[in-house]
């Protein structure tokens, strides 16, 4: 049986914990290596490495800094395929899926080759007699990162990389069920030039995190996952006087206006609401047809697409729209709540419980499922499936609609479709959510931008990736500087001192 460890100072080592958590292939429900679960003793010493190392690349000038990371991102794109097939091997996700998780985490690290520019300080000639005042961004020092399995590349790049151009070292403590594609890149970076120590991936559970939380070396922490473990590491680290970015669950919502193109929507429906087998936080769970006529139209056209979605293991190719759900577990919990969703009173439009691949009868497959008539007090209106699972809910009036978004607890993305612009604008300018899209699915922005939601769906002031990471990543010390150059000065008991 494989057995995978850990990257500590620019070498793969094994675990001396004794503790293993199991891989499965999701499409065959084989066991397929076992991953070594650290200690807090293990943690340690690769912080103290890290620390060590932070100095030096701390003192790298961003120029430099943004030359390994052009490196790096030219390493990702030559190996992409190879990435994409480790995606797909232990999360069961399709290669085209696969090949787009790692994409849309090299175009951070494409931003972060002009990190310069977002490293600047300001600077105020002047200020008073004699004085300048300017301000310097200073990497935080030893930060880490905690990544969950659905995107096994893309998110511990858009943490890894404003971290580490901004003079930061990292420990990364990716899901156990995924560890191997943040080893390989963690490879990747030591080729691009990365210094020894500067990232380390530690892979562990809960143990491993609460000692990161509680570390006090450790000056910042990122998590992505659900909002009950957001929450909870949010809080410890806060409480340990450490800065955290957060993100937790989501129950994304889309809004379909009478008079939106409904062929058009339904489509943003099937890609949004089955893509990734659902297990993304920015799937579209929620569909709201304002008025039953659009409803009844839009299940029509649902109904047939649906139909022709292909499940089925990432080594069919593109013949396939989408693979097994993560765990076991996973499909249960699915499964459960399409139960409950029965149980409850919702139309089961189309179920995707008990599907069969051929070959693959031990895989973790859910089907594509679709409900009608959903009510906000319904389990599966309530909960985050995170599963194929999509849901309409009739709103009588796009307010009704607008106050379906703005009253549930989660606030990552939302979208509507309409081809009225005013209501378009109203909506954008409305509705409590981090990211919005106007007849545009899932409005996950540009890595230009920031990533981020609100209410319960985050936790923390600063966004992922973008301006705002730089932002969490680095510190500001601000100077004021005077030149005795033959300026008279006396003392100063006020705060006119720069007049």
């Amino acid at each position: 049986m494989k057995e995978i460890g850990h990257w500590i100072n620019g070498k793969q080592v094994k675990g001396t914990s004794g503790r293993f958590a199991d891989i499965y292939n999701p499409a065959t429900g084989e066991l397929q290596a076992r991953v070594a679960l650290a200690t807090p003793a293990e943690l340690d010493a690769a912080i103290r490495a890290a620390a060590k190392a932070q100095e030096a690349w701390a003192a790298t000038n961003p120029q430099r800094r943004a030359r390994v990371m052009m490196a790096f991102g030219a390493l990702i794109n030559k190996n992409i395929e190879k990435l994409a097939e480790l995606v797909s091997l232990e999360h069961g996700k399709t290669l085209p899926d696969a090949r787009g998780d790692v994409q849309r985490g090299l175009e951070v690290i494409e931003v972060c080759m002009g990190a310069p520019a977002m490293l600047k300080g300001e600077y105020t000639d002047n200020a008073g007699p004699g004085i300048d005042l300017y301000a310097m961004r200073q990497p935080l020092g030893v930060v880490a990162g905690i990544t969950p399995f659905n995107f096994p590349a893309m998110i511990p790049l858009w943490k890894m990389g404003p971290a580490l151009v901004s003079g930061n070292a990292m420990i990364l403590k990716p899901s156990e069920r995924v560890p191997s594609t943040s080893l390989m890149l963690a490879e990747l970076a030591q080729e691009a030039g990365l210094p020894d120590g500067v990232l380390q991936v530690v892979n562990g559970d809960k143990e491993i995190v609460d000692a990161i939380l509680d570390h006090p070396t450790i000056q910042g922490v990122g998590f992505v996952g659900s909002t009950p473990i957001a929450q909870y590491i949010y809080g410890r680290a806060a409480t340990n006087g450490k800065r955290a970015q957060c993100f937790g669950g989501a129950k994304n919502h889309m809004i379909i206006m009478p008079d939106a193109d409904l062929d058009k929507a339904a489509d943003a429906l099937i890609g949004a609401g089955y893509g990734a087998a659902g297990e993304r936080c920015m799937a579209i769970s929620v569909a709201v047809p304002v008025g039953d006529k659009t409803a009844d139209a839009l299940v029509e056209r649902l109904v047939p697409r649906i139909e022709k979605l292909k499940v089925g293991p990432y080594t069919a190719g593109d013949d396939v729209d989408f693979g097994p759900v993560i765990t076991p577990q996973s499909r249960d919990r699915i499964n459960g709540l399409i139960a409950s969703g029965v149980e409850q009173g919702a139309k089961l439009v189309v179920d995707g419980r008990g599907i069969r691949i051929q070959g693959y009868e031990n895989g973790f497959f859910v089907g594509p499922t679709l409900f009608d008539n959903v009510t906000r007090d319904m389990d599966i209106y309530k909960q985050e499936i995170f599963g194929p699972v999509l849901s309409q809910v009739r709103a009588k009036s796009y307010d009704e609609a607008l106050n379906l978004v703005i009253d549930n607890d989660y606030g990552n993305g939302t979208a509507i479709y309409t081809a009225d612009g005013d209501t378009a604008r109203d909506f954008a300018s409305r509705v409590n959510v981090g990211m919005v899209g106007i007849n545009f699915p899932i409005p996950v922005p540009l890595s230009y931008y920031s990533f981020g939601g609100w209410k319960k769906s985050a936790f923390g002031d600063l966004n992922q990736y973008g301006p705002d990471a730089f932002r969490f990543y680095t510190k500001t010390k601000t100077v004021t500087a005077r030149w005795f150059s033959g300026i008279k000065d006396g003392v100063a008991l006020n705060f006119k001192a720069l007049d």
